[in-house]
Order: C-alpha cells, then sequence, then structure tokens
C-alpha cells in the first residue's frame, strides 16, 4: 500500500485463503533446517563423549551421557519433520501456532550435559 512495489503473490497473508506467503514458508524451512543442524550437532556431542573426551568417568556415566545426547539428537530427527508440517498447515489456515516444550528440554539437557562435562573435568 503506496510503496510502489508490488506484492508477491500470496504475500497479502488474508486469514483461511490458503495462500501463505513464501517468506513465511522460507522462514518454517530454515527453523527445519536449525532442528536437524541441532540434532547433529547433539549427536556428534554424543560421538565426542561416548569416544574422544579425555575424562575419567566410569565407563556407565559416559555411556549414559552419550546416550542422552543421542537419545535428544533422535527425538528432534524426528519432531522436526513434524513440526514444520504443523507449522506449514496452520500457516496456510491462519491458525494459531501451539507452543512446543521441545526447545525448553533441549536447552536443560544441553545444560546438564555441559556441567556434568565441566564437573568432570574438574574432579
Amino acid at each position: 500500500m503506496g510503496t510502489g512495489t508490488p506484492e508477491p503473490e500470496g504475500a497479502t497473508g488474508a486469514e483461511g485463503s490458503g495462500d501463505v506467503d513464501y517468506r513465511f514458508t522460507l522462514a518454517n524451512e530454515r527453523t527445519f533446517l536449525a532442528w536437524v543442524r541441532t540434532a547433529l550437532a547433539l549427536l556428534a556431542g554424543a560421538v565426542a563423549v561416548l569416544h574422544l573426551l579425555p575424562l575419567e568417568w566410569s565407563e556407565a556415566t559416559r555411556t549414559a551421557v552419550g546416550l542422552l545426547l543421542a537419545l535428544l539428537a533422535g527425538v528432534i530427527t524426528v519432531y522436526a519433520p513434524l513440526r514444520w508440517v504443523r507449522v506449514q498447515r496452520a500457516m496456510s489456515r491462519g491458525a494459531p501456532l501451539k507452543l512446543s516444550l521441545l526447545p525448553l528440554i533441549t536447552t536443560f539437557a544441553v545444560a546438564l550435559v555441559s556441567l556434568l562435562v565441566l564437573f568432570g573435568n574438574l574432579l
């Protein structure tokens, strides 16, 4: 309106029209890829804990932390495409997005592992 530049097709985002502004679709894809990168980083962390960190931990502790990271990576890998589809459908219907607990869970898990590695090196 008054900018002198035409809006891309579907950029109006009329509620329930089914047309989603391509910028929102691309943002949704970037978020999906960020979740995949997070899962990959957690998996790399699991490999590091299981095979590379020179901690004097018992085998059970090392395995538990490594499996926690690998499990979280697996959960995120399953979650990412499901969330992408759910958000895309909500945007096309003009419906509100539901909050997810997974970012909070991921934050606490990474903080816990960070503390374990820090204290594992100090003790």
